[in-house]
C-alpha cells in the first residue's frame, strides 16, 4: 500500500498543502472551523500520520521537550518529572527524562544529547552550580527554564516554591509543641551553593530558630537526600545521649529514613520525638505515624514550566529577581509533629 501523504490529505480535503500543515502544526496561521473540519476528517480516512522527523527537520524543532532531574527514583523528582509530562501533553509535546545522579558529568551528557535531538525546550532540575551546563546552554542558545533549583551559574528562568518560608513555618510548628529546640536534617555540603532548595530549607529552619532565641550551634546534621542513608545517619544521632525531642527534615525522603531508624530504636514518634518534612510527597500520608510536611504545588509549578519553556511570549525578562517565579509553601499538619498529642514538656 502507498505511503499516505499530505498532499493526498490536500486533495482530499480540498485545501492546499499549507493549510495541511497548519491544521496539523495548530499555526502559525489560523484555519477556519470548517476547513480544519474537512482536513481532519480526510486525516482520519486516510488514516495519515505525519512524518515527525521531516517536520523536525523542517522546522529545527521537534514534539519533544527533555528534562533532566538528580534521581528520579526519588519520590520529589519522580512526581515533579510525571507533574511535567502531563503538563507537556496537555501542550502536544512529549518529555524525555534523563537522570544527571547528583553528577556534572552525567548532566552535561543530558544537556548535549537533549539539545541535539532539537527539543522544543529543556526543563532542567539542576543539582547546583555548574559551569559547565551554563556554557553548554548558552553555546547552544538553548530554550531553558530551571525548575525546583537555581544554580547561581545558570541565570535563566526558574519556576521555585518558597523554600526558606515552607521551612520556617515547618520549623515554628515543632517549636509550638513546647520542644526546647529543633535539629535540622540538611544537606550533605558544609557550604551549600547559592539556589539550592536544601540549603534554603537549613536557612528557613535557622531564622525560626533564632525567631524563638534558640541556638542552632550543634543542631544542624549532614544527611544524603534518600531515606536509606538518612536512616544510617538517624540510626547514630537517635542513639546517642543527646538525642534531639524534634527533627526538622530538608527532604520527605530523609524523614522516612528517620521515622524507620526511630521505630527500630523504640522512640515513640512523636511522644519521644517529633518529625517534620519538607516536599508532601504522596507516600508521607502513608507513614506510620503520618508525615507533618511542607506542600509545594508541583501541578501548578510543572505547568507554570511547560508554559514558559514552549511560549517565547511568557518569558520573563529583566533582573535576576524579576526572572524568578515563586510559588508559596503551606504546611500540611498530620500526626508526627505531635497534633493530636499530649503536648512535650520544654
Amino acid at each position: 500500500m502507498a505511503k499516505v501523504t499530505r498532499d493526498d490529505v490536500a486533495r482530499l480535503a480540498g485545501t492546499s498543502t499549507a493549510v495541511v500543515s497548519y491544521v496539523i502544526n495548530n499555526g502559525p496561521r489560523p484555519v477556519a472551523p470548517a476547513t480544519r473540519e474537512r482536513v481532519l476528517a480526510a486525516i482520519k480516512q486516510l488514516g495519515y500520520r505525519p512524518d515527525r522527523v521531516a517536520q523536525a527537520m523542517a522546522s529545527r524543532r521537534t514534539d519533544l521537550i527533555g528534562m533532566i532531574v538528580p534521581d528520579a527514583r526519588q519520590p520529589f523528582f519522580a512526581e515533579m518529572a510525571h507533574a511535567v509530562e502531563q503538563a507537556a501533553a496537555e501542550r502536544g509535546k512529549m518529555v524525555l527524562v534523563g537522570n544527571s545522579d547528583y553528577r556534572d558529568e552525567r548532566e552535561v551528557h543530558y544537556l548535549r544529547a537533549f539539545l541535539g535531538m532539537r527539543v522544543s525546550g529543556l526543563i532542567l532540575v539542576s543539582q547546583g552550580p555548574s559551569e559547565r551546563a551554563a556554557a553548554e546552554i548558552e553555546a547552544w542558545d538553548a530554550r531553558v527554564v530551571l525548575l525546583h533549583e537555581r544554580p547561581e551559574a545558570i541565570d535563566d528562568v526558574a519556576v521555585v516554591t518558597d523554600d526558606v518560608g515552607g521551612a520556617q513555618l515547618a520549623t515554628r510548628h515543632l517549636l509550638e509543641h513546647g520542644h526546647p529546640y529543633v535539629a535540622c536534617l540538611g544537606g550533605t555540603e558544609e557550604t551549600p551553593s547559592v539556589g539550592d532548595p536544601v540549603a534554603d530549607h537549613v536557612e528557613g529552619w535557622r531564622r525560626a530558630m533564632h525567631e524563638s532565641g534558640r541556638s542552632t550551634e550543634g543542631r544542624l546534621f549532614q544527611a544524603p537526600y534518600n531515606r536509606y542513608d538518612a536512616y544510617q545517619v538517624a540510626l547514630g544521632l537517635l542513639s546517642g545521649p543527646d538525642r534531639p525531642p524534634a527533627i526538622f527534615c530538608a527532604t520527605d525522603d530523609q524523614a522516612f529514613g528517620v521515622l524507620r531508624a526511630a521505630r527500630e530504636l523504640r522512640i515513640d514518634v512523636p511522644g519521644g520525638l517529633a518529625v517534620a518534612g519538607f516536599d508532601d510527597v504522596k507516600e508521607a500520608g502513608l507513614t506510620d505515624p503520618p508525615l507533618t510536611t511542607v506542600h509545594s504545588d508541583r501541578p501548578a509549578m510543572a505547568r507554570a514550566a511547560v508554559d514558559l519553556v514552549l511560549d517565547d511570549a511568557l518569558r520573563v525578562t529583566g533582573s535576576r529577581r524579576e526572572r524568578l517565579k515563586q510559588f508559596p509553601s503551606a504546611l500540611v499538619v498530620r500526626r508526627s509533629c505531635g497534633c493530636g498529642e499530649p503536648p512535650a514538656s520544654a
